[in-house]
């Protein structure tokens, strides 16, 4: 079992506040594809101050792109083993890849040991809630389908529900906001697209 880290990097403060406070012994940087100079210098400092003592990786994430960046944590997650406790800092890094951290989160809530922000102000460290955004099978076939099958019963065969099963699964579904509708039907929302992961 290792602590492990993983956290978008742009000031270092909040890294090294974890680092010390929850014996992490394995960190995750998550580097822009497009990386600046603050970036640049921000994982240089951490790996001169860490790198003898703890394991640092890289993972390059998209910039801007929440659903991808979902992607990309939610893979780092899945090859971490199963004993690891999974810290995620989303105290530094661009909005959209805080929330793409955060969806990953949700999607592998039972891999996740806590989710904090440094204030930085003071240094306090403010854990923040893990939800879930587990569906049901049944809710996880429509996800997969509803952009390409449009009618409830062709989806009721596919997924091998009744109709009723189907109308009230889609129902959720919009009201959890992972599906919405459109001209054409019903289509993924980004949450919906994490969701289907």
């Amino acid at each position: 079992m290792a602590r492990v880290l993983i956290t978008p990097i742009y000031e270092t403060g909040s890294i090294s506040l974890a680092v010390n406070r929850f014996s992490i012994e394995r960190v995750f940087l998550l580097v822009s594809k497009k990386t600046d100079d603050t970036q640049q210098a921000a994982v240089k400092y951490i790996k001169d101050h860490y790198e003898k003592i703890i394991e640092i990786k890289e993972k390059k994430i998209e910039l801007y792109d929440l659903v991808e960046t979902a992607h990309q944590v939610k893979d780092v997650i899945d090859d971490l083993s199963n004993t690891d406790e999974i810290y995620l800092n989303i105290s530094t890094g661009r909005r959209t890849q805080v929330l793409g951290i955060l969806f990953a989160a949700y999607k592998r809530p039972d891999r996740i040991k806590k989710i904090f922000y440094v204030a930085s102000e003071n240094n306090e460290i403010i854990t923040i809630p893990i939800l879930s955004l587990d569906v049901t099978p049944a809710q996880q076939k429509i996800l997969e389908n509803i952009e390409e099958i449009d009618k409830i019963s062709e989806m009721s065969t596919e997924i091998e529900v009744s109709k009723a099963m189907v109308y009230r699964a889609i129902k959720e579904l919009k009201d959890k906001g992972l599906i919405e509708e459109s001209d054409k039907g019903y289509k993924l929302t980004e949450a919906g697209r994490i969701a289907k992961m």
